[in-house]
């Protein structure tokens, strides 16, 4: 049962290895995307059609129609990867081995809906998968195995995601013989250390200034590429004469910046240090950022130089 992209790395493990047989993929109905809003198919029903494996897609998981058909399906096992639904008690007592979460994180740290995210946003040098036994609550079973890796400077949330999906396909296909086999005994999780990560807003991406250079660091790597770190840019626009008087037009921009480093100078939050060819410096809580590629609302992505040769940002300017 998976929808998301994340999933697919599990669906594909398990379908090509000889010991398993995947007697149906649920997924979530097709949804409108796209200018048209023409109905698109979740990327884990397009790949089990190129697998050639029955595809099930219930509206709600409670519906009784889809219940029978699951039932009728006689599962031993059934593999949750980012689905989008709670599961009812009725699916996870179904099948005689339970119904096994491929989670991205070290449970229980980072329950809920956005743990790649949030391990990033708060700067934890290392993250994983957890196999997890799916109960009633959000992330609550118990722990199979888990897998660890290291949090790359170079890391956004998109590579960690490819990494931690290949992780957990890995990690499932090595387990599962194992887990059904009656070898692995689930454990508790820690009562210690528990936090959430809930799902992930578009606001999340404004940057606040005031913070150190470092967590906005974080924070824009966590939310590359959605909803991107991004800020608020005025500048001034030609002189307009009315009633004889000059007037400056401000007008307002919005920014979404692509890559930076953390630099150690200061100055006033969010004001703008320096401006040239290596970067535009601006001004956190503590140290600064130096953007190395932005791009303005509407436009392209480009570095900072190539913004630079067609915008006037000086230093003495201000991010809001």
């Amino acid at each position: 049962m998976g929808t998301a992209e994340l999933s697919c790395a599990s669906l594909e493990k398990l379908a090509l290895d000889g010991t398993f047989s995947v007697v149906a993929v649920v997924t979530q109905p097709d949804r409108p995307k796209g200018r048209e809003l023409k109905p698109q198919p979740s990327p884990v029903k397009t790949l089990a059609q190129r697998l050639g494996l029955t595809v099930l897609q219930p509206p709600r998981v409670r519906d009784e129609q889809f219940l029978a058909e699951l039932r009728a399906l006689l599962p031993d096992l059934i593999v949750v990867a980012a689905y989008g639904q709670i599961l009812p008690q009725s699916i996870l007592d179904l099948p005689r081995r339970g119904c096994l979460n491929v989670h991205t994180s070290l449970l229980p740290r980072y329950r809920g809906a956005a743990p790649i995210q949030w391990a990033i946003a708060n700067g934890d040098a290392e993250t994983g998968v957890t196999l997890m036994k799916m109960d009633a609550g959000l992330d609550t079973g118990n722990i199979v195995a888990q897998r660890r890796t290291v949090i790359q400077p170079a890391d956004d949330s998109a590579t960690l995601h490819d990494r931690l999906a290949r992780l957990g396909a890995e990690l499932l296909v090595q387990t599962i013989p194992d887990y059904v086999a009656g070898k692995i005994q689930p454990l508790p999780q820690p009562i210690e250390g528990v936090s959430l990560a809930p799902k992930i807003k578009k606001e999340d991406g404004r940057i606040d200034w005031h913070l150190p250079a470092k967590t906005i660091w974080n924070r824009l790597r966590a939310f590359t590429p959605w909803p991107g770190a991004f800020t608020s840019w005025s500048s001034s626009f030609g002189l307009i004469r009315s009633q004889d008087t000059l007037k400056r037009e401000l007008q307002s921009h919005l920014l979404k910046i692509w890559k930076a480093e953390v630099v150690e100078k200061s100055g006033e939050a969010g004001e703008v240090l320096s401006a040239d060819k290596s970067g535009i410096v601006a001004a956190g809580g503590k140290d600064a950022l130096r953007i190395l590629e932005l791009q303005l609302e509407g436009g392209r992505r480009m570095s900072a130089a190539e913004f630079l040769a067609g915008h006037p940002l000086k230093a003495g300017g201000k991010f809001l």
